[in-house]
């Protein structure tokens, strides 16, 4: 279980936004709801340990511990593949920034689970939409984390691929059993992940970002 205490989010050590207090169960899906320019993107970041909170904390129940390094990873909106570089390595970059081993047959077997398997050579400046959403899917989750995060990953989809897109992470999710944060202004997603946590703007909205 990890808890988030009550969150202040923002940059420069000024608050723009604040997650109420939630507990994320392995497994479970959650939406990150608000408008853009709300502070879902700060908020998501800050859950990752990618900025640091104004104030609270993001900890693990049965010790109070904070999450370290690696315990939680973002599928970004843009999903930052390096365009030169096959999918296998775009894959193993994130064991390598974390110092850790580079497992190539585990990085196999999860692209092989996510349907891109037969696509470990290709350069990422060559795949679709789908195939490079499913490929920064598997480097996210190729460190076991054990929160998932993904930044508007519906935006700008149609109704088909919003739906293939949520299956994926949901699917992935439930696979790794990790708790899974979705921030999104999307209402498709709503019927799909009905537990949201709530945000709250503390600055003013031109500070949000």
């Amino acid at each position: 279980m990890i808890d988030i205490e009550t969150l202040d989010v923002g940059r420069d050590g000024r608050a723009i936004a604040r997650l109420a207090p939630a507990r994320l169960a392995p497994g479970s899906a959650w939406r990150l709801p608000g408008p853009s320019g709300s502070g879902k993107t700060t908020a998501l970041f800050t859950l990752a340990g990618l900025l640091p909170p104004v104030a609270g904390a993001v900890t693990w129940a049965h010790t109070g511990a904070p999450l370290r390094r690696g315990e939680a990873a973002v599928v970004f909106q843009d999903l930052l593949l390096v365009d030169g570089l096959s999918v296998m390595e775009n894959v193993l970059l994130a064991p390598f920034a974390l110092g850790r081993p580079q497992g190539t047959a585990a990085a196999r077997a999860l692209l092989d689970r996510l349907g891109v398997g037969h696509l470990a050579g290709r350069r990422a400046d060559r795949l679709s939409r789908g195939e490079a959403q499913r490929v920064a899917v598997a480097r996210a989750l190729i460190g076991a984390p054990r929160l998932l995060l993904a930044d508007e990953p519906t935006a700008s989809l149609d109704d088909a691929h919003a739906a293939a897109t949520a299956d994926l992470l949901l699917e992935a999710a439930a696979v790794s059993g990790a708790a899974l944060v979705i921030a999104t202004h999307d209402s498709r997603l709503a019927l799909r992940i009905p537990q949201a946590l709530a945000l709250t703007p503390v600055g003013t909205p031109a500070e949000a970002a």
